[in-house]
Order: C-alpha cells, then structure tokens, then sequence
C-alpha cells in the first residue's frame, strides 16, 4: 500500500508559478511511475505529466509542454511538478498517482494509488 499526499496547490496569478508535491508515507517511490492528473469542474479527469521508475523519463500533455516539469528529490520519496506560467485554464484539483506494474503513464487506469488532490486555482 502506497500512501500519497499532494501539497502546494493554491491560488496563483496568471503568469505565475507554483510547485506541487507528492509525498509517498514511510516509503520511497523509487520503484513505481508516478503520474500528475487534473480535473477541472464539470470535466473529466486529464493526464498533465508522467515520470517513470527507472530512468526516470517525463511525458507531458501538450497544454503543459514547455511550461510543466516533473523530477523527483534525491531520497525518492517525493516527485514534484513544477508550474511555470500558469494561465486560468490550469485551474483544477490536482492528483498524484503511483503505478507500480509500469503501465502507460497516460492511462489513469494504469495508477494503482491515489492521493485526495490539491487545488490550483489561476486568476486573470
């Protein structure tokens, strides 16, 4: 059992920055992908980045591209999603999830642990 938990959300100014983590509990998350989903209201869950266990290569949606980057800290028990030039569109909750059978890391199926989300909310 994976134990994930999100912070760093908030409100932002467009234009601005912001850095989401995502902190495994008692354990390192070294051996699993980890991926950064959003959801916006009245919308469908979407993928915004991916990092995998072993060389650690990241994907991105298109919307991020450039402006979103994913890395993981030195003791690997936290990955982190870096939000440069945020725009009111990015406003969604923002999830971590972990894969540890190194499935698509575009498919929100291939996560098996989940974290409760943390807002991100632009403003013009």
């Amino acid at each position: 059992q994976v134990h994930l938990v999100e912070s760093g959300g908030g409100p932002v100014q467009a234009g601005g920055s912001l850095r989401l983590s995502c902190a495994a509990s008692g354990r390192t998350l070294s051996m699993y992908n980890v991926g950064w989903f959003r959801q916006a209201p009245g919308k469908e869950r979407e993928f915004v980045g991916g990092i995998t266990r072993s060389i650690s290569s990241t994907y991105y949606a298109e919307s991020v591209k450039g402006r979103f980057t994913m890395s993981r800290d030195s003791t690997k028990t936290t990955v982190y999603l870096q939000m440069n030039n945020l725009k009111v569109e990015d406003t969604a909750v923002y999830y971590c999830a972990a894969d540890g059978r190194s499935g698509s890391v575009y498919r929100s199926s291939s996560y098996d642990y989940w974290g409760q989300g943390t807002q991100v909310t632009g403003s013009s």
